[in-house]
C-alpha cells in the first residue's frame, strides 16, 4: 500500500471530540482515560490529493470570502458518475454545512410543528433529536431482526403507521447506520413507492454510501426513476469517506425544482452561503485526486472488520457480530451478558476502558448492542478486543 493506515497519530491533545477527554468525557460519565472507538471519525491521515490542495491554499495566505466554482460541482458530479453511475444535474446540488444541519433545515422547510416524521430504528440518534428539537412528532418503524441479527424493512408496518399517524416525511438511512445494511434497489423502490402513494416526502441520507464492502452494491436513490426523484431529497458529503467531518460541508441533492427553491429560501433565511475556502478545496481534492487513497482505505478497513469477526468468533463466541455490508461501524450484540443501560456504561467505562457508541443511543431496539468504529489502525482494534476479552473472561470465571 502507498498509504500507511497502521500509523498511530496522537490526537488526545488536539481539539478532537473523539480523542481529547476534555471534550468526550461528557459523553462517558466524566471518564477521561478511554480508548476511543466511538463517533464516526477516522484515525487516518487524509489523502495526498486533499493535503496538497490545502497546502496550496495555506501558502496563498488569504482566506477571504469565496464562492463555489465549476470545478467544485464537476468534482461531485464526476465522483457520483464514476462510483454509482448517477448523473447529478449541477443545478440540483445545494451546499449545506453538514447533513445533520441539513436535516433540520429540511424539517423546517417541508413540515410544520406536530407533523409526524418516520425513522427506522435502531438508527442514528440525531435523526430523532432533530425531529424533537423542531417540535415535530417522531414515528418509529422498527426494523425486523432475525436470530442472526440480519435486518430487514417492515413494509407492512411502515405503510400502516404512515396512514395511522398521518406521516408527512420519512428519514431513510442508506446504507443504514448503525446496522451496516446496504439496501437493495427493490427495497429502496418499495419504500419510495409507499412514500409516493401516500404523499410522504422521502429524505435519503447517503453519507456512508462510498463505504460498501464485499460483494454488496450500493444503489443511490438518485439511480431510481424520475417519479421518485421528484419526491425525494438526497443528503451526501465527503466527511465519512475522506475523514473530513471537521470541514462542515455536505451536498444536498434536490431534483424537484419547487422543492429545491423552497430549500434555498430556508438557507437564505439563515444566511448560509458558500462553504469556507478550505472546505471547497478539500471537496475537490477528495473527489478529483484521491481515488488511490480511497481504494486502499476501503481495503484496510475491510481487513479490520474481517479480523474482528474472526477474533470474536474464536475468543468471544457469545457475542454476535456480522461484518457490515456498508459503513465502517461494527454492530455487536452483547445481549448474552445482560448488559443494559448504566450496567453497560459502567462495564465499558470503568473496567474495559473503551469508548464506544452504546446501542441504546440508537433507540430502544439497540439495547444490549454496541457500535464500534473500525476506521482506525489495526493495533487499536486488537487492543479494544483484547480488553473486552479480558473483561468477559473475568466475569465468566
Amino acid at each position: 500500500m502507498k498509504y500507511n493506515f497502521d500509523e498511530i497519530i496522537k490526537r488526545g491533545k488536539r481539539n478532537s471530540i473523539k480523542w481529547n477527554s476534555k471534550y468526550y468525557k461528557a459523553m462517558f460519565n466524566n471518564h477521561e482515560d478511554l480508548l476511543s472507538m466511538w463517533v464516526a471519525d477516522m484515525d487516518f491521515r487524509v489523502s495526498d490529493g486533499i493535503q496538497n490542495r490545502l497546502k496550496k491554499l495555506i501558502d496563498h495566505g488569504i482566506y477571504g470570502y469565496g464562492a463555489i466554482d465549476d470545478e467544485y460541482y464537476e468534482a461531485i458530479i464526476r465522483w457520483n458518475k464514476l462510483r454509482n453511475g448517477w448523473d447529478i444535474p449541477k443545478e440540483a446540488i445545494c451546499h449545506t454545512p453538514g447533513v445533520v444541519p441539513a436535516i433540520n433545515y429540511i424539517l423546517q422547510t417541508y413540515t410544520k410543528e406536530k407533523d409526524s416524521v418516520m425513522i427506522f430504528t435502531p438508527v442514528y440518534g440525531p435523526f430523532k433529536r432533530s425531529i424533537i428539537n423542531n417540535k415535530r412528532t417522531v414515528v418509529t418503524c422498527p426494523l425486523l431482526k432475525d436470530e442472526n441479527n440480519n435486518y430487514n424493512l417492515d413494509f407492512q408496518k411502515m405503510e400502516m403507521l404512515i396512514k395511522e399517524k398521518d406521516v408527512k416525511m420519512i428519514i431513510f438511512c442508506s446504507p443504514h447506520n448503525p446496522i451496516g445494511r446496504v439496501w437493495r434497489k427493490e427495497e429502496i423502490e418499495k419504500v419510495a413507492d409507499i412514500c409516493l402513494n401516500n404523499k410522504v416526502l422521502m429524505i435519503c441520507d447517503e453519507i456512508h454510501s462510498d463505504l460498501i464492502f464485499g460483494d454488496n452494491k450500493f444503489v443511490s436513490y438518485g439511480n431510481l426513476d424520475e417519479k421518485y426523484l421528484e419526491n425525494g431529497i438526497i443528503c451526501n458529503a465527503v466527511s465519512k469517506t475522506f475523514n473530513l467531518a471537521g470541514m462542515q460541508v455536505s451536498n444536498i441533492i434536490i431534483h424537484n425544482v419547487v422543492l429545491r427553491e423552497k430549500y434555498k429560501q430556508t438557507l437564505a433565511l439563515y444566511n448560509i452561503g458558500a462553504p469556507n475556502a478550505f472546505a471547497i478545496e478539500a471537496v475537490k481534492g477528495a473527489y478529483l485526486e484521491s481515488d488511490e487513497w480511497y481504494e486502499e482505505m476501503k481495503e484496510y478497513i475491510y481487513s479490520n472488520m474481517v479480523f474482528a469477526k474472526e477474533y470474536i468468533d474464536k475468543n468471544l463466541p457469545k457475542l454476535k457480530y456480522n461484518i457490515p455490508q456498508g459503513t465502517y461501524l461494527g454492530w455487536i450484540d452483547f445481549n448474552a451478558y445482560n448488559l443494559y443501560g448504566k450496567d453497560m456504561e459502567d462495564a465499558f467505562e470503568e473496567q474495559i476502558k473503551v469508548g464506544i457508541d452504546y446501542g441504546h443511543w440508537f433507540g430502544e431496539e439497540g439495547k444490549g448492542f454496541i457500535r464500534m468504529n473500525f476506521a482506525c489502525p489495526r493495533e487499536v482494534v486488537v487492543e479494544a478486543l483484547t480488553r473486552i476479552k479480558k473483561y468477559i473472561d473475568n466475569i465468566e470465571k
